[in-house]
This record gives C-alpha cells, sequence and structure tokens, in this order.
C-alpha cells in the first residue's frame, strides 16, 4: 500500500479528513535595500566653482558618462558656479568645462592622471552612515 504524500504547508486543525491551510508568509518584511546597504543609497555632493570671468560652467566625469552638457553648473553670485549631485558612495573622477575648455578643479582635494597626459579631478561621495542599523 503506498502512502500518501503530506504537503507540510497544509495542516489539519481538527482531526477531519478536510485539511486548513495554514498561512505561511512567504515574503517577511525588509528593510529598504538603502538601509541593508547604505552605500546604494545616493549622496548630495555639492560642486562649487568660482571664476568671476567664466561665461558658461560645466562638469563632466563618471557619474554621467563624461558628458559636460548633461551636468551645468548654475551662476548663483558674480563669479560663483555650483552644481548638486545625487551619487552613491565612492569615488569619481571629473573635470570642470569652463567656456569650453576642459581643466581640473581647483579646489578639489585629489586628483588622478588621465590617459591624455593631464589630471582629473577626484570627487568623493561619503558612506552615509545611520547609527539606528548598526
Amino acid at each position: 500500500m503506498v502512502k500518501p504524500q503530506i504537503d507540510p504547508l497544509l495542516v489539519s486543525t481538527t482531526q477531519t479528513s478536510k485539511p486548513a491551510a495554514r498561512k505561511v508568509n512567504l515574503f517577511p518584511c525588509y528593510q529598504p535595500v538603502a538601509e541593508r546597504f547604505p552605500a546604494l543609497e545616493e549622496q548630495e555632493v555639492m560642486i562649487e566653482f568660482v571664476s568671476p570671468t567664466a561665461r558658461e560652467v560645466k562638469v563632466a566625469g563618471q557619474f554621467n558618462n563624461w558628458c559636460p552638457e548633461s551636468t551645468p553648473l548654475i551662476k548663483i553670485k558674480d563669479g560663483e558656479w555650483v552644481v548638486r549631485l545625487m551619487l552613491r558612495a565612492g569615488e569619481y573622477e571629473y573635470r570642470l568645462v569652463v567656456d569650453g575648455q576642459w581643466i581640473e578643479d581647483p579646489e578639489a582635494d585629489q586628483r588622478a592622471a588621465n590617459p591624455y597626459g593631464g589630471f582629473n579631478s577626484v570627487l568623493r561621495a561619503p558612506l552615509d552612515v545611520r547609527t539606528s542599523i548598526l
């Protein structure tokens, strides 16, 4: 005689022949990915540049596929330019494009050699540390 297989997800709550379905939560409540992996969450990073004679300032870098047209800086005062970027934690190489000329950011703390014999500025987006999840 062959015994029937019992499905472990079905449980009889009484001694009747009808099995009752047991509720099983197959998808427990998880923290959002950004809370479990803070490096995946984007941080606001600002690039500021001062040039009283500049008419147009853009930034090109690893964060925008080296396309200066996609990230112009906004003139906020005479000669002061700024852009806010949303970046995941990490280091990004970039260059400023001032009136069509690619230059290093004179205020950058770090720089890295580029394949064209010059240097790229390095921008560091910090890891957002949350003590509530530690």
